[in-house]
């Protein structure tokens, strides 16, 4: 099993700081859909590659989720229905998962799916030459597949996953067409090829991708909403990073789609139909270094830093109710949230100032900041102006002021990419902020699990060592059963609380503005816009 370099791993939490369940589609009313017709869809990032096996960034998986086809599709629910798979068995261990695959499929340069082109997505996106950020961390259970006949595949584990289908239901494992990846090595970030709704026709770096209606495609996922061909014969993805830049093209009807930070929600609702979804995954979370030298070693220094905050009023102040306070690690829309996470503390900075008493922070010096043997109480917690995105320095600010209050000082300092990258690698830090998007409980795995490291292409950038939990999140992603898997996360969400491991701040909303006369978008799973079944009113 390969592992990622510890720059890319370091690049990949820098992605995911900058991104963001059920489904909410565009009002049709009593319009009939039609057919045809251009739509446009303005969003903030610009992706970094479209190999779907390479990149990790969300608007990666939003683009690609156009081009290509999974084997299994994951509804809002998350279960799990048939896609480029028509049925599955599982072996009795967990080791081994048989996919038969639907005939008829070809991808858009012309070749047949087949068992072998599986195969080829799957070993692709593991093998080290690919340098992947994210989907080879999904198969690090993946060992091999086997092909039986053309419409047979078996995948083999090195241990029970059972996060495997929700894994194969993303588009970062999208299946590619095996010509492409035979012969097209070098392009494959530039020139996808998949078997999805669309096919990509050009990008133009700095300004958009232009994708066109796949006029052959009828191999819709079970229990879609819209089956066979796209409605629309192009769509357009336009790169638009300034918030009031991007919304303005909604309004003056340049553009008929547009993301919409939290903060600007109530500026859409009166030309445009808004659309929200809550986000699958880690909430937006402050992770706190409380490896064995860190001041955060000491669980009451943690606690008095959680109970130093008003985050139901930062978070109520800053987004105007369009995110919610989370308490729990993982988000409501995860599968096997725990909601008992929630109260578990609240803003008291009586208590706070009690548990620093308690844990020798007693002296003050003349800026009021606590110390002891000598030492301030200084938490560093650099940021880039990408993790800025959506008034998250807000976040920080109020952080910093209030935690004051209690005599802790927070370093809230704007870097460089380049510096924070290097301060991540030495672990030169205290406080770190991110969330990231997944529709499985074993996120928790990413960010807390002792062999997720960085040099492992993991998100535990503080090195973080934690049996307890660690076996808890083992347990759960190697257990099959489902009522065992909902006490095993329910037990590691309430470890991860009650020993304040970090501090979730709130939960990430989707959120869509859609021009009036346009119908049919919805969200997926994972919160991503889908956009195979959107129509035009003339």
């Amino acid at each position: 099993m390969r592992t990622t370099t510890r720059s890319t791993a370091i690049l990949l939490l820098l992605v995911a700081a900058t991104a963001a369940c059920g489904t909410s589609a565009a009002q049709t009313g009593d319009a009939q859909p039609t057919t045809g017709g251009a739509l446009t869809f303005a969003t903030a990032v610009e992706p970094d590659c479209l190999d779907p096996a390479v990149s990790a960034r969300d608007v990666t998986g939003v683009i690609n989720r156009n081009i290509f086809d999974s084997l299994v599709r994951q509804a809002p629910d998350g279960s799990f229905h048939p896609w480029l798979a028509e049925r599955w068995e599982t072996a009795p261990d967990g080791r081994a998962y048989t996919f038969h695959l639907r005939s008829g499929v070809r991808f858009h340069d012309g070749t047949t799916l087949d068992a072998a082109a599986v195969k080829a997505t799957l070993d692709h996106a593991v093998d080290p030459a690919t340098e992947s950020r994210f989907a080879a961390g999904l198969l690090a259970a993946y060992r091999s597949a086997e092909v039986t006949d053309a419409s047979t595949v078996t995948v083999r584990l090195s241990r029970p996953d059972a996060a495997l289908l929700q894994t194969l239901s993303t588009p970062y494992l999208g299946i590619q067409s095996p010509r492409s990846l035979r012969e097209n090595k070098d392009g494959l970030c530039e020139q996808p090829i998949g078997s999805g709704p669309f096919r990509f026709v050009r990008w133009e770096k700095k300004v958009g991708i232009d994708l066109s209606r796949y006029p052959d495609y009828a191999w819709s996922p079970s229990g879609a909403t819209h089956q066979g061909p796209a409605r629309l014969d192009t769509l357009r993805i336009t790169f638009v990073a300034e918030d009031s830049v991007r919304l303005g093209s909604l309004t003056s009807g340049q553009v008929q789609v547009s993301d919409v930070p939290a903060s600007k929600a109530r500026t859409v609702q009166g030309s445009a139909h808004l659309l929200k979804t809550e986000v699958p995954g880690a909430p937006y979370t402050i992770f706190l270094n409380s490896s064995r030298d860190a001041i955060l070693a000491d669980i009451r220094v943690r606690q008095a830093l959680r109970r130093a905050v008003d985050l139901d009023q930062l978070v109520k102040s800053i987004y105007f109710g369009q995110n919610q306070r989370a308490w729990s690690p993982l988000t409501p829309a995860t599968p096997l949230y725990d909601d008992s996470t929630r109260d578990a503390f609240t803003f008291d900075q009586a208590e706070a100032n009690r548990l620093l008493d308690e844990a020798g922070w007693t002296q003050r010096d003349s800026a009021g900041y606590r110390l002891k043997d000598g030492r301030r109480l200084t938490l560093r917690w650099p940021h880039t102006a990408a993790m800025e995105r959506d008034q998250r320095n807000l976040i920080g600010q109020g952080l910093q002021s209030q935690a004051k209050q209690v005599g802790i000082e927070i370093q809230y300092t704007l870097v460089d990419q380049g510096t924070i990258g290097d301060l991540i690698g030495k672990r030169a830090l205290d406080l770190f902020d991110v969330s990231f998007t997944r529709s499985d409980p074993d996120i928790l795995r990413y960010f807390f699990g002792t062999k997720s490291t960085l040099a492992e292409g993991g998100g535990n950038i503080f090195g973080l060592d934690i049996p307890e939990l660690d076996k808890l999140l083992t347990d759960g992603v190697s257990t099959l059963d489902p009522t065992q898997r909902q006490r095993i996360y329910s037990d590691a969400q309430r470890y991860v609380v009650e020993n304040a491991v970090s501090l979730p701040v709130y939960v990430p909303t989707s959120l869509l503005g859609v021009a009036r006369h346009v119908h049919g978008v919805e969200f997926g799973a994972n919160a991503t816009p889908l956009f195979a079944g959107a129509w035009i009113a003339g």
